[in-house]
């Protein structure tokens, strides 16, 4: 791992002394903190809203996932909606069968409303329900060192909807993401899949890809494997509201 590889991770890994208003001092609020039941269902309904939009032809898709960070915001936020009829159809999906929506709160109705990301340093205060430490918008850096913290550089210890973590040292955009889906909602063929946009470039705007880890471990780009050995990979990375308040 090269040492601003190294950094990135320990920053973002560490758990620091918590207060009393952010357990594990990651900067997320206990408040935001879902329990085992709800991490159950954020889990399925954020692997479930990523995957189908590979599926998804491109004019259905909502017009903001055009890169990584994208597909992985939108994931994010509407894993954490009120999963209904109505929105059933505004997001051109199907309801899950036998999963509902969280119980803990719903968005955008929380205390810190639709600024679902952390994008500052630091634990987290009441001061930062009114100031700029949250914000509907964050990159694949950001969601790294202050939405998730490190679990492993083994991607045995991956769970559904865990995130895999790069930084390749060319190119205008170093930092990108890869969800891990574990198994696929609709190929029922018992393979681990993981999902991911691949960004715009110089020829077009990118397409999101679907793998099977077996197929990304022996990826012709050695610098995309999810090896411990591979200092571009930084390792799987949690969501701290998974981390559940103490």
């Amino acid at each position: 791992m090269t040492r601003r590889a190294f950094a990135f991770a320990a920053a973002a890994g560490a758990v620091r002394a918590g207060t009393p208003f952010d357990s594990y001092g990651d900067g997320t609020p206990d408040f935001l903190r879902l329990d085992a039941a709800d991490e159950r269902i954020f889990r399925r309904w954020f692997t479930f809203l990523s995957e189908a939009q590979y599926f998804q032809p491109q004019e259905r898709r909502p017009a903001e996932i055009v890169d990584c960070a994208a597909l992985i915001r939108y994931a994010y936020r509407e894993a954490l909606r009120t999963h209904d009829e109505r929105w059933a159809a505004e997001a051109r999906l199907p309801l899950l069968n036998g999963s509902d929506s969280i119980a803990a709160w719903r968005y955008p109705h929380s205390r810190l409303g639709a600024n679902l990301f952390r994008i500052t340093p630091g634990a987290f205060e009441p001061a930062d329900l009114t100031g700029n430490a949250f914000a509907q918008f964050a990159d694949v850096k950001t969601l790294g060192r202050y939405n998730t913290h490190r679990v492993s550089r083994d991607l045995g210890r991956a769970l559904p909807a865990d995130l895999l973590l790069y930084r390749q040292e060319a190119g205008r955009m170093p930092y990108h993401s890869m969800i891990y889906l574990g198994a696929s909602h609709v190929t029922r063929d018992g393979r681990r899949y993981v999902v991911y946009h691949t960004g715009p470039d110089d020829a077009g705007p990118g397409m999101i890809r679907r793998l099977t880890v077996d197929d990304l471990l022996r990826y012709p780009e050695t610098e995309w494997r999810p090896l411990a050995a591979n200092p571009q990979f930084l390792g799987i990375y949690r969501w701290n509201i998974l981390r559940n308040a103490a």
